[in-house]
């Protein structure tokens, strides 16, 4: 990762910039910002200012209106502002055109979730996972960047007669890549001899959007000590821990969390840790039933899995934070679908959905922990007996 810059460890002042589309509430945007003002704090800078403009489709040129891009402008340089960061990813002729105006450092969405997943990495694999998404996301946006990129290669044979030096580090990116993508199979291929050899115990995999509690709910479960803090992506490496509930073992992995607008080359280069769920027999997909936007994040998760192709396996929803859930305030510009539900109405209208099997706890309270635990003796009995139905001593 020496080549690839995270973030400093100062705190940055960051400007926040973000647009409502046609067919968007303010609400709706308001809470996309709030998420990315939280990415920022994650990466280590804190929000000072946001900027928001109403428009049918992001200007093609700056995103924003060249007005609204103006009035940033003078904020950034009457405060001091060492980056701006964008709520949607920004092609390579914007971000030029923004940096000519603005003159600081500009960041999209995407590349805020790389460096933090960057800052987060830990282990070769993770390492290796994040560095093949930074150089992917790098390579269409090179013009104007190559000055900041480290010599990797020079000498004989890596410049061609005429060949400006943008060209030489397109090529030395493109080695990069192929050579990380070597790597990866290789870690895939090592990964997947570990998984066969966990012996006849059923899988199972937590999911969920990024800090909803599912490195809490490990902890509780397994009594180990994997790291659980109140920021996003706190866990990226996929965490196994084998768990005993009354005299049946299985496996539980906390996988990394999902988020609105993830981006393509990350998913793409986590592969791993979405071969986690594809071998895993049962998901527990954990929500935040606090979070006003907890509906759309079960989506977010959804469709995500879906990417992935294991939608169809069997589910446990999991709404966790019961302790920390508030009825919202009484809106009169509610709109007459928006109603403020109870707890109690929540976990009527999910346990009569017939496609899930729901339970409503706190792991950090305890609550329904024992009820919890049935629910998974049950689904891990029942898998156990239809795949391994030679081996049930164990009942």
């Amino acid at each position: 990762m020496g080549e690839i810059k995270e973030f400093n460890k100062k705190i940055e002042s960051v400007v926040v910039v973000g647009l409502i589309l046609q067919g968007q509430k303010k609400e709706v945007i308001t809470e996309y910002l709030d998420e990315l003002s939280f990415l920022i704090l994650t990466a280590g800078g804190k929000e000072k200012h946001r900027f928001v403009q109403r428009l049918t489709n992001p200007d093609p040129k700056y995103f924003v209106g060249s007005g609204k891009l103006k009035e940033v402008a003078t904020y950034v340089q009457e405060n001091g502002i060492d980056t701006v960061v964008f709520d949607d990813e920004l092609s390579p002729s914007q971000i030029r055109n923004i940096e000519n105006i603005l003159q600081a450092k500009i960041l999209d969405r995407n590349n805020l979730i790389l460096d933090i997943f960057a800052s987060r990495a830990r282990t070769a694999n993770a390492k290796t996972q994040v560095e093949l998404a930074q150089y992917e996301y790098l390579l269409p946006r090179l013009t104007r960047m190559w000055t900041h990129l480290e010599r990797q290669k020079g000498g004989i044979g890596m410049k061609g007669p005429g060949e400006k030096e943008i060209e030489t580090d397109r090529r030395v990116i493109r080695d990069k890549i192929s050579l990380l993508k070597k790597q990866l199979k290789q870690i895939d291929k090592q990964n997947a001899t570990q998984r066969k050899n966990r012996g006849r115990m059923i899988r199972v995999a937590l999911v969920g959007y990024t800090n909803v509690g599912k490195s809490t709910l490990m902890n509780l479960l397994s009594k180990a000590e994997v790291f659980a803090e109140n920021k996003l992506f706190a866990t990226l490496d996929t965490t196994v821990r084998k768990i005993v509930i009354e005299n049946l073992p299985f496996l539980l992995s906390d996988t990394v969390g999902f988020i609105r607008k993830l981006p393509h080359s990350l998913v793409e280069s986590f592969k791993s840790t979405l071969d986690e769920l594809r071998e895993s027999d049962i998901l527990i997909h954990v929500v935040d039933i606090s979070h006003s936007n907890y509906e759309e994040q079960i989506e977010t998760v959804n469709k995500t899995l879906q990417e992935v192709g294991v939608i169809d396996k069997p589910i446990i929803m999991i709404f966790n934070k019961i302790d920390q859930y508030k009825i919202p305030n009484d809106d009169e510009n509610d709109d007459v679908e928006t109603q403020h539900l109870t707890l109690s109405d929540m976990k009527e209208m999910w346990f009569a959905k017939e496609n899930y099997t729901s339970i409503f706890i706190s792991a950090t309270k305890k609550t329904n922990i024992p009820e919890l635990k049935q629910i998974l003796y049950d689904k891990v009995k029942e898998i156990h007996i239809k795949k391994y139905p030679y081996n049930n001593f164990l009942y």
